[in-house]
């Protein structure tokens, strides 16, 4: 039975998510969001919106629109679901970065993965770690263009396919690790040198990259990072850029390289908790789809053969190989014999293995049947008579032989694929490949190795229980001095919303002065209401005084203070977003 997931009714995207990707999912804790993470989001959606009408990909802004994407406040993602259920997409919420095979197969099943953390106001501009705003505000709005969602589902199709390694893991958690880390407000500088020391080991070390290592540079360097149009003038589209209030301003000056997107972007690896120094710029949404398949025609789930066997036997995880004739093996691949031709004859897996057709486990054949390995030859074999109950001798024309007692012919869809023998030999040349001791020998049947890939055939009935990280996201806990400012916080959104008590702002900007020096968003949000009011023109100057020093003395928040001043500025003059992004 799949588990429930909240926020995710009526949504038949999520519905149709398998039970082993739904492990990820958590709840969103909605009533967690503090008003403080409000007026945080608030912030970020308003000036993203003010930057991105010039240089985004026009798409976006009708798809904050048909996303039903608040600016007002962070949403919720039941409110997410209902709508992107309209084009046939979902969303579920997980804890931070998910691995990278879990994250592309939610993708193949069109479902966003949505991390519920919200940005702190310290990392208001940019976000080492994934948070709400970038995959919200980010990710969601693009999919509403069909061209570019079949590309991300697609994307997710063939990520789901990809070969990864133990070392991949491995750098996936040093990179939560660091991103975690640099969120937290207050880290130990320590501790972060130590894992960015960590990260960049593990990158040097990772060896030749993987399939999922590629393809998460293609991914990278698209999905998340991408730029589209002419060189010279090239549109927004890349998550983390559209939500990133800093990156989106720098990203398209000229000090950051831009470089024509090609196949070759596979070989350019990439900091997950830094500004960018290229970018790539593909011509249109097809284009992405181009390179995509032309670096998934080279994969082992489309090349098999040994090349894809070897990607199995290094990756030394499970796999899965599956036999012209449909049959699949799953399970980790410790060997593969060849011929003098160098061609794939037998293949050997070792540990808990099962058998599938078409991605469903074949009956009996399960990880419990299948619990010490599984091994048979790959090939043709000469002319023979096979019934159910009699003796045979299989000659391969590899040179293996495969003689015994047949017990059980399987076929599925008119191919035979699997020969259950009992009193069973197998040998190639002098070396013994099974013996009648250790029992009954399922021996599986095709000419060749059509297709490898990641992860079993089918990874529910196989209990493939996905690598998911022990360490937790963060969450900063309120004391009571954080919970007095969330407080003013909440009073002054209730004032703007209701349009009364407008007396108050004073007192509440006052209590701010003496108890919470160190904030600016707040005075920045009273100072807006009372420039739209023409309120308390005493109180507006004082706080401008107070901002204008804040943006003097403190340079971390000397550019955010100003493109708050600007957008007051706008708002006065009638300028706003496009209508249809409001």
């Amino acid at each position: 039975m799949k588990p429930k997931i909240k926020g995710a009714s009526n949504n038949a995207a999520v519905a149709a998510t398998p039970k082993h990707l739904l492990q990820f999912a958590v709840d969103q804790r909605y009533d967690d969001y503090t008003s403080v993470d409000h007026a945080v989001w608030r912030f970020i959606m308003r000036q993203n919106i003010f930057f991105l009408r010039e240089y985004a990909h026009k798409v976006y802004f009708q798809g904050l629109l048909d996303t039903g994407i608040s600016f007002e406040r962070i949403p919720r993602i039941q409110e997410m679901n209902d709508i992107l259920a309209k084009i046939e997409w979902g969303a579920v919420a997980v804890d931070g970065f998910i691995p990278p095979a879990a994250f592309m197969e939610f993708q193949a099943y069109k479902v966003l993965v949505i991390a519920c953390d919200m940005r702190q106001i310290h990392h208001i501009e940019y976000t080492p770690a994934p948070d709400i705003v970038h995959e919200a505000a980010g990710h969601a709005p693009i999919i509403v263009d069909r061209e570019y969602s079949n590309y991300l589902q697609r994307f997710g199709e063939v990520g789901a396919k990809a070969m990864s390694s133990k070392k991949d893991f491995e750098l996936y958690e040093a990179i939560r690790h660091l991103s975690i880390l640099k969120e937290q407000p207050n880290s130990d500088p320590k501790e972060i040198e130590k894992a960015t020391k960590l990260v960049e080991h593990r990158q040097k070390n990772l060896g030749k990259p993987s399939e999922m290592a590629l393809l998460s540079r293609l991914h990278w360097w698209t999905v998340e990072y991408g730029l589209i149009g002419t060189m010279e003038n090239p549109k927004i589209y890349g998550a983390g850029l559209l939500s990133s209030i800093g990156e989106s301003v720098s990203c398209l000056e000229p000090h950051v390289k831009k470089i024509p997107y090609s196949i070759d972007a596979q070989n350019v690896p990439f900091d997950i908790t830094t500004k960018q120094p290229q970018l790539f710029v593909c011509h249109d949404f097809k284009h992405l789809r181009d390179v995509l398949e032309e670096f998934a025609r080279k994969m082992a789930y489309q090349v098999g053969g040994l090349e894809g066997i070897n990607k199995a036997i290094e990756c030394n995880n499970t796999a899965t190989c599956e036999y012209s004739s449909g049959l699949q093996v799953s399970g980790v691949f410790t060997e593969v014999v060849v011929d003098a031709k160098n061609n794939p004859i037998y293949l050997h897996t070792t540990g808990k293995t099962a058998l599938a057709f078409a991605d469903k486990e074949l009956s009996g054949h399960g990880i419990d049947y299948h619990k010490e390995g599984f091994g048979s030859p790959i090939g043709k074999w000469k002319e023979t008579q096979i019934a159910e109950g009699k003796k045979a001798k299989l000659e391969f024309e590899s040179g293996v032989t495969v003689e015994g007692k047949i017990d059980n012919i399987l076929r599925h869809d008119d191919k035979l694929v699997l020969i259950r023998f009992s009193n069973c030999t197998a040998k190639f040349g002098d070396r013994v490949l099974f013996e009648p001791a250790w029992g009954t020998y399922d021996m599986a049947v095709g000419e060749k190795i059509s297709s490898v890939f990641n992860g079993a055939a089918d990874k529910d009935a196989y209990n493939q229980v996905a690598l998911i990280p022990k360490e937790r996201t963060i969450k900063v806990r309120s004391d009571a001095k954080r919970k007095r400012l969330e407080n003013l916080y909440a009073q002054v959104r209730k004032i703007r919303e209701s349009k009364t008590g407008y007396e108050r702002l004073g007192e509440i900007w006052e209590t701010q002065q003496a108890e919470h020096a160190e904030d600016w968003l707040l005075s920045m949000e009273i100072f807006e209401i009372l420039d739209q009011t023409g309120g308390d023109q005493e109180l507006k100057d004082r706080i401008e005084k107070f901002l204008n020093n804040k943006r003097a003395s403190d340079r971390d928040k000397s550019v955010l203070i100003e493109w708050g001043f600007r957008l007051v500025k706008y708002h006065k003059q009638g300028v706003s977003a496009p209508a249809h992004a409001k």
